[in-house]
């Protein structure tokens, strides 16, 4: 008997893709079977949204989230043959070709075929940039009364052998090893903790507690992305007066927090009501996470007059528009 795959959601199926410095039809817009991207995880991403906004719609801090696409494929010696300048031109492109007001972005920077192997150096390096709608990725219902977390088996990787700073496709190998060993057991999310049993990061999102009002979250000295969501939490709430230390803490600490919440552009701000089984706080949504994701949702809806300049603006062609609401 063949075997059962998911389909492609419908809301995922958007017409339009940007590959290597123009919009092409989705559906031809592949990686090559033979990338070295696809065999040896050798390439880096980025995750990043689009919100509409009474004045229009807006990419989040589009600009820092290229500068990051650069840093990582610095790191790997992948030399992008664009300027970031296009790269960011492509992201609101796409969004406007595909008439989407909101919507998620994945830039990937890949390795084509050509020389094959482990020491294949000089295979072309190729850009692509795919949009769709996407909702809250840990859920509505999370976001609003917490999810429910384990403390993986697994660590988070090492920088000893990795290079955790960069968003790298192979290095989300350790994620998803830890997301299906939670889901499998029964829980929304993982927290992986660093070589020495301190607190990193969860899967794919950054991690915060609240303790007497104020904020810790791992320093960057740790194996940790340097979210980009983490650091506007981390604006927002010193403009709101809260304190914020960066700092090592463990597990035992985690657990007595008053609050956690998880920061990332897929999650933005979702609280975690429980830890292996162990409540957090109320079990529920705490006061400070409420006032934070607040404030972040106006950053991102251009509510807030303080951060213009977080906010990318581009215009929906009205032709991808009526063609996207058929």
């Amino acid at each position: 008997m063949a075997a059962s795959f998911d389909p492609v959601p419908t809301e995922f199926q958007v017409p339009f893709a940007w590959l290597d410095g123009e919009c092409v039809p989705a559906a031809t817009a592949a990686v090559p079977l033979m990338s070295l991207t696809v065999h040896y995880g050798i390439g880096v991403f980025e995750g990043i949204r689009a919100y509409d906004g009474a004045d229009g719609p807006a990419v989040f801090r589009l600009r820092e989230h290229i500068a990051r696409l650069f840093r990582s494929a610095a790191l790997l010696r992948l030399e992008i043959p664009f300027a970031a300048a296009a790269i960011e031109r492509g992201c609101t492109d796409v969004l406007a070709r595909n008439g989407l007001r909101a919507g998620y972005l994945r830039p990937l920077v890949f390795v084509d075929d050509g020389k094959r192997g482990l020491g294949a150096s000089n295979n072309r390096i190729r850009v692509a940039i795919a949009t769709w709608p996407w909702g809250r990725y840990l859920g509505d219902e999370g976001v609003r009364n917490g999810i429910r977390a384990q403390v993986s088996t697994f660590a988070r990787m090492s920088p000893r052998s990795f290079v955790p700073k960069g968003k790298v496709c192979g290095q989300y190998v350790n994620s998803v090893l830890a997301k299906r060993t939670a889901a499998a057991a029964g829980f929304d999310e993982a927290i992986l903790l660093d070589d020495d049993g301190c607190v990193a990061e969860a899967t794919g999102e950054n991690l915060f507690l609240v303790r007497d009002g104020a904020l810790c979250t791992p320093p960057p000295s740790q194996p940790i992305l340097d979210g980009i969501t983490r650091a506007s939490v981390i604006e927002l709430a010193r403009e709101l007066g809260l304190a914020v230390r960066e700092e090592r803490f463990a597990r035992d600490t985690l657990l007595l927090a008053d609050e956690v919440f998880l920061t990332g552009t897929a999650a933005e701000i979702t609280p975690v009501r429980e830890i292996d089984g162990h409540r957090i706080g109320g079990g529920t949504r705490g006061p400070v996470t409420e006032r934070l994701q607040k404030v972040y949702l106006d950053a991102v809806h251009g509510r807030l007059p303080s951060r213009p300049e977080w906010r990318t603006r581009y215009d929906v062609r009205s032709d991808a528009a009526e063609r996207s609401a058929r």
